[in-house]
């Protein structure tokens, strides 16, 4: 290791990699992942000591400790991403079709929004636009529109400010 660290000798990484590749993959199957999954984080692992390898500091861990812990790292990062709750909109049954109630609810809904965003003052309102229904990131209008970041981000905030208190005024 110290001469992957040193050096960046590839010979000492190739042993390293035959040293610890067949042990992570049985270590990270054993956890319940299967054995191409197992795969996919062992050369992920393997890439990143290569990458961090400067990081590795003898005094603190050994090697084996080290590396282990990049891939159990790796796995939360994996579980994590993985592991998400379902949105609702995605959870719902796909054959099962609205009814007219719901039908009418949400374009009443979509009639007060209309409203209230008609209310906005007009840069508001294509800021608001851009990023809810054109969903462009805040950078992304920016570089469009060629107003500062923090101008748009302000003017969202505004914005959505008055819309909130134009729906509330509205269902009241």
């Amino acid at each position: 290791m110290l001469a992957v660290r040193d050096t960046r000798d590839r010979d000492a990484f190739g042993a390293l990699f035959d040293h610890f590749a067949p042990r992570l993959k049985g270590f990270i199957m054993r956890t319940g992942s299967s054995a191409h999954n197992a795969e996919e984080i062992v050369q992920d692992v393997m890439l990143t000591v290569w990458r961090k390898a400067h990081m590795f500091d003898p005094h603190r861990a050994q090697v084996s400790a080290w590396v282990y812990q990049i891939a159990r790292n790796r796995q939360i990062d994996i579980a994590r991403k993985y592991n998400r709750p379902i949105p609702d909109e995605l959870a719902e049954d796909p054959g099962s079709e609205p009814d007219a109630s719901q039908i009418l609810a949400v374009e009443q809904e979509t009639g007060k929004l209309k409203q209230a965003l008609s209310t906005l003052k007009p840069e508001q309102r294509e800021i608001i636009e851009k990023a809810y229904l054109g969903e462009l990131t805040h950078q992304e209008i920016s570089d469009q529109t060629g107003l500062p970041l923090g101008t748009i981000k302000s003017r969202i905030r505004l914005g959505l400010d008055r819309l909130r208190h134009e729906l509330k005024a509205m269902r009241q």
